[in-house]
C-alpha cells in the first residue's frame, strides 16, 4: 500500500469508482425485486442489471469491459511516470510480470472460495487482466501505428480462428440458447455457446489441472481465451490514455472521445449484423468494438463533468472508490455475505424484510464497503498490486 501519485486524472478515478460501485451493488437488488413482483415495472428495469443470456448488451455487461479499458488507460499514466522517474524497461517488465501473476492467483483464489479444492479457472476479470497484462505492456513500448495494427490483427485473427473451427455434429454438445431465441444458425453458429473454438480449447486446457471431475463446460459459456480479444479492449484504453496524457485542450479532448465512441458503436453494430454476433461471454470482435464505444462515451461524460465543468466535489464519493478499486473488488467478492450477516445480527433481520428488503440489503452492503474505502482514503492508504 502506498500514497497515490500527484496529478492524477480525477475523471478517470470517478469513472472507475462508478463502475466499481455498480459492480459491488449487486444490481441494487433490482433483479430480486423483479422476481418478487413480476407484474410490476421492476422486470423492465431489471433487464439492465443482469447479463444478457448470450447475444446483446445490457448496462451490467459493460462493467467488465469498462474495468479492463481503464487498466490500459491507467497503464499509459503509470508507466509514463515510472519512465520519468528513471525506471528502465527491465524493471517495468519485472513489475508487470509480478503483477500479472498476482492477478491470476487472486482470480483462482476467488474462484475457489467455498470449494473443496482449488478451482483452476481464469475467466474472472482479474485473471483475464493478468493473462493479458504482459502482452499489453510489450505493446506499450510501441508507437501508435504498431498498436493500431496489433488491435486489428487481434480482432481479425480471433474472428478467423472461430470461423474456421469445425462445428460439432448435432447432439455432440448441448448448445443451449443464444439471446433467448435458441442456438445461432448458419454463419453465426461458429459463435454458439459451448461449441465454439475457445470452448474446445478449455475442454483440453482446463483438464490439465487437478479436478474432482473432468471439465466439460464453463458456467455461462465464459472462456479462458477471452483474454486475447480483451487485450484489444485494454489496448484501446492504452491508446486513449496516451491521447489524454498528451492533450492540453480539455474541450477538444472531450469531443474526440465522443466521436471515437460513436464510431466504435457504429462499427460494433455493423459487425454484429454482418461479421459475428455481439457476445460478451466470449468477447467477440464485434463486442470489443461495441462495448468500447459505450465505454468511451461514459468516459467522455466523466471527463466533461470533472475536467471541463469542474465538478470535483460532486464526484468525490466515486473518487474514494476509484482510487481503491482492487480493494473494493476483493472485499465485495470475499466479504459481502459476512457484511450482510453482521448487519442482520446487529440491526435485526427485519431490516431486510418487507417490500423494499432486497434493495435495502444490497444498498446497505454497498454503503459499508464505501465507508471502508472512505476510511482508507482519509488515511491515505491505497491498495496497489
Amino acid at each position: 500500500m502506498q500514497s497515490p501519485p500527484a496529478n492524477r486524472l480525477v475523471s478517470l478515478d470517478a469513472f472507475r469508482g462508478f463502475i466499481m460501485l455498480l459492480m459491488a451493488s449487486g444490481g441494487f437488488g433490482i433483479t430480486q425485486m423483479a422476481k418478487d413482483h413480476p407484474e410490476s415495472w421492476w422486470p423492465t428495469i431489471a433487464t439492465q442489471f443482469e447479463h444478457r443470456e448470450w447475444v446483446g448488451c445490457a448496462l451490467w455487461d459493460l462493467i467488465q469491459p469498462a474495468f479492463m479499458f481503464m487498466v490500459g488507460l491507467a497503464m499509459a499514466y503509470s508507466y509514463a511516470r515510472r519512465g520519468a522517474e528513471g525506471d528502465g524497461f527491465a524493471k517495468m517488465m519485472g513489475h508487470g510480470v509480478a503483477r500479472a501473476i498476482t492477478l491470476v492467483l487472486l482470480a483462482v483464489l476467488l474462484a475457489s472460495k467455498g470449494k473443496p479444492q482449488t478451482e483452476w479457472v481464469f475467466t474472472n476479470v482479474l485473471g483475464q487482466i493478468g493473462l493479458g497484462y504482459v502482452f499489453l505492456l510489450l505493446l506499450w513500448r510501441c508507437g501508435w501505428e504498431a498498436q493500431a495494427a496489433a488491435f486489428v490483427v487481434i480482432l481479425v485473427g480471433y474472428w478467423w480462428w472461430f470461423l474456421w473451427h469445425p462445428i460439432p455434429g448435432a447432439g455432440t454438445i448441448a448448445v443451449g440458447t443464444a439471446g433467448g431465441g435458441g442456438a445461432l444458425q448458419g454463419f453465426f453458429s461458429h459463435w454458439n455457446i459451448h461449441t465454439n473454438a475457445a470452448a474446445d480449447f478449455d475442454r483440453w486446457f482446463l483438464n490439465l489441472f487437478p479436478r474432482a471431475s473432468p471439465f466439460e463446460n464453463q458456467n455461462g459459456g465464459y472462456q479462458t481465451l477471452n483474454f486475447i480479444p480483451s487485450i484489444a479492449t485494454m489496448l484501446a484504453g492504452l491508446v486513449t490514455g496516451r491521447f489524454l496524457h498528451s492533450s492540453s485542450d480539455a474541450k477538444f479532448t472531450c469531443s474526440r472521445l465522443v466521436v471515437a465512441g460513436v464510431v466504435l458503436l457504429l462499427l460494433g453494430t455493423i459487425g454484429g449484423l454482418l461479421v459475428c454476433p455481439i457476445v460478451k461471454r466470449i468477447w467477440t470482435p464485434s463486442w470489443v468494438l461495441f462495448s468500447g464505444g459505450w465505454v468511451l462515451l461514459m468516459l467522455a461524460f466523466f471527463y466533461w463533468l470533472v475536467e471541463i465543468a469542474g465538478q470535483r466535489r460532486m464526484v468525490f464519493p466515486l473518487v474514494v472508490v476509484g482510487m481503491n478499486s482492487i480493494f473494493i473488488y476483493l472485499m465485495h467478492s470475499l466479504c459481502a455475505g459476512w457484511i450482510k450477516d453482521t448487519l442482520k445480527t446487529h440491526c435485526g433481520p427485519e431490516l431486510f424484510s418487507g417490500y423494499w428488503g432486497p434493495i435495502v440489503e444490497k444498498s446497505a452492503i454497498l454503503f459499508v464497503l464505501w465507508l471502508m474505502c472512505l476510511w482508507l482514503h482519509r488515511q491515505r492508504v491505497f491498495l496497489r498490486i
